[in-house]
């Protein structure tokens, strides 16, 4: 009996010894483009991610509310933007916002100066925060609006960090809104790098499959950009990444990998998105 009762213990400690290991796979971007809306989906149901990222102002957004809300248990984040950045796709406010935009009413390509890209960013204009304000405020409230499953808010091109005001901005907006998840806050860090424009699907697939292999316990959120390489997305660039249908589409293509599905669940690494953090302590 007291054989059975030493075992018993050992298995419960060995149990407790291992750390469980979750993963957010975030997917950014859905509605900028009609190709991104297929990939973030088939990345969904046939795929890792759980998460995915709408931009409101995105001329693609309709779409996105439809497959957004043919796929409810889709956690949904408001990836709020200021900043336009493909040179021949552009998007603007949904407000009045003299001060975010170029003279032909644009956002600006880039939040802060950015040397693959001569038009004046953001950053280097007198933008006012009551105009930020007010654009956030039209964008959360358009996608609580239209997307019941909206959980939280998320920076496009980290224009929710280009200054401290700006920030606590978001910050009493997220509350505000009920919005507040932070994967951060719970502890979950950056899972290292695996995709890169410069590597074609085979490497990232590899690269991912190496990271996983060697992941440590714990709480990990990678960011991805799930499309398709076609004539739409060829067609969609700007300088210094010219590659965004083929480097996206091999993304995706590794997202929904047999492989990958297999190590997951080898590994018993259990994949979460954002919404399953909303009732947890922190």
């Amino acid at each position: 009996m007291k054989h059975i009762y030493l075992i018993i213990c050992l298995l419960i400690l060995t149990a407790c010894s291992q750390a469980q290991t979750q993963i957010i796979f975030r997917g950014d971007d859905i509605g900028f483009s009609h190709s991104a809306n297929i990939a973030h989906i088939d990345a969904y149901q046939k795929g890792v991610i759980r998460t995915v990222e709408v931009l409101v102002v995105g001329p693609w957004f309709e779409e996105a509310v439809k497959i957004l809300n043919d796929n409810p248990d889709l956690d949904v984040g408001v990836h709020l933007a200021l900043t336009s950045e493909w040179t021949m796709l552009k998007w603007k406010p949904l407000t009045y916002a003299p001060s975010l935009v170029d003279e032909n009413g644009y956002f600006y390509p880039m939040i802060w100066p950015n040397e693959n890209n001569p038009r004046p960013a953001l950053k280097e204009h007198d933008w006012k925060l009551e105009e930020v304000e007010r654009e956030f405020r039209a964008q959360i409230e358009m996608a609580i609006k239209r997307i019941p499953q909206v959980s939280h808010i998320t920076g496009h091109m980290g224009c929710t960090n280009m200054d401290e005001s700006v920030a606590e901005l978001a910050g009493k907006l997220a509350k505000e809104y009920n919005l507040q998840i932070n994967p951060s806050d719970h502890g979950f860090e950056r899972l290292p790098s695996w995709g890169g424009k410069e590597y074609n699907e085979q490497e990232k697939l590899e690269r991912l499959k190496k990271v996983l292999r060697e992941l440590k316990p714990g709480k990990y959120l990678t960011v991805a950009h799930p499309a398709y390489d076609n004539e739409e997305t060829r067609n969609i660039n700007h300088v210094g990444y010219e590659n965004v249908g083929a480097d996206r589409d091999a993304e995706t293509k590794v997202l929904m990998h047999p492989e990958i599905a297999a190590m997951i669940d080898e590994l018993g690494i259990e994949i979460i998105g954002y919404h399953h953090l909303k009732n947890e302590e922190i």
